[in-house]
């Protein structure tokens, strides 16, 4: 378990960071004033609403899924593949990225708690492809997992981090120089025509007990001729119309939807506000993630979907909603046939 916990930053890493103007007073803060909880909940009103946790917000059944060889797909054609909750694989111009990928069947730092949903585990890192690039958005358990990261990084030529997750990484054994890590606002050209940019969230980050150690992310990708926003957790805010003025519009956003409740509004997005993200930040396709696999929150665990499915459309926004392992093109209209319409 100490070995998944991860370190805190420390010598090189802390100087750094020290230097970042939104390091201050020890921790990293958001742009926006955000408290971690409403102002009528507890940890101890939580914990009683946990234990009294509805039927709801688990599957009856197994999650629909493909399994496709990942390795066999055309890099050239813009395509992604959705593995449930936040890990996804970006295939564009010739690169891979994949996105926050946890396939060790838990989220959390013991194997037996938040465990993954039947039928979401089709996929391990040993079906990965070789990867230009591992875009890690912060360091919670649901988005960086200890298992796959050990596995994938003999295959992967560039881990980007946001500031601060690279003591994880090193404590790890991951070399130095396979590691890139940004502070909000900074850009990396990793290769001819792929480019990335860290921007901000609106979240929190830590392993333990020990908060905004280091930073959150989200991440603006240039592959090509396409531009794709990462978008990481992140409650509503301020941070969507900067990034979109900044960098905008999309052709594809991944947009947290899933894992809120009225105990912690400011950290989490719900489904409506996911579909305004994608809206304001000029998205002219978004898929919402962070859904489908774990258990983080007392919603019913297709009510992210199904709520997100109705805003999008009295926006008119293009949703795609594919199932976990589907190949789904960056472009072209989105799929919305159902599969999630079970208890």
């Amino acid at each position: 378990m100490a070995t998944t916990l991860g370190k805190l930053p420390h010598g090189e890493i802390l100087k750094r960071i020290s230097q970042s103007e939104h390091f201050q007073s020890g921790s990293f803060q958001n742009l926006e004033h955000t408290e971690m909880l409403a102002p009528n909940s507890s940890y101890w009103k939580m914990a009683i609403k946990y234990w009294q946790k509805p039927n709801s917000i688990r599957p009856s059944s197994p999650i629909p899924s493909l399994k496709i060889n990942l390795k066999e797909l055309d890099v050239k054609k813009p395509q992604y593949i959705w593995f449930g909750h936040s890990s996804y694989l970006l295939l564009a111009d010739g690169k891979k990225i994949l996105v926050d990928p946890v396939f060790s069947g838990y989220a959390s730092p013991v194997p037996f708690a938040v465990k993954s949903f039947e039928g979401t585990d089709v996929y391990l890192p040993e079906d990965m492809p070789d990867l230009d690039i591992l875009l890690i958005t912060h360091d919670h358990y649901d988005h960086l997992d200890y298992e796959t990261v050990i596995k994938l990084h003999p295959r992967t030529k560039t881990i980007i981090v946001p500031l601060g997750v690279s003591a994880h990484l090193l404590s790890w054994g991951i070399p130095l120089q396979k590691i890139v890590e940004l502070d909000w606002f900074e850009s990396k050209e990793i290769a001819a025509n792929l480019n990335v940019t860290a921007t901000p969230t609106r979240h929190f980050s830590g392993r333990s007990i020990l908060r905004n150690k280091s930073l959150w992310c989200s991440y603006v990708l240039k592959m090509g001729e396409y531009k794709v926003f990462v978008g990481g957790d992140s409650g509503f805010g301020s941070v969507f119309e900067t990034i979109g003025k900044k960098y905008g519009p999309f052709d594809l956003a991944f947009l947290e939807c899933g894992q809120y409740g009225d105990d912690w509004p400011s950290i989490h997005m719900r489904p409506e506000e996911t579909a305004l993200a994608a809206e304001t930040i000029g998205a002219k396709s978004f898929v919402p993630v962070h859904w489908g696999k774990f258990i983080l929150s007392l919603h019913p665990w297709n009510d992210p979907i199904k709520r997100v499915l109705v805003a999008s459309q009295n926006l008119k926004l293009n949703l795609q909603v594919p199932k976990i392992g589907e190949s789904f093109a960056f472009t072209g209209s989105g799929s919305v046939d159902g599969w999630w319409n079970f208890q």
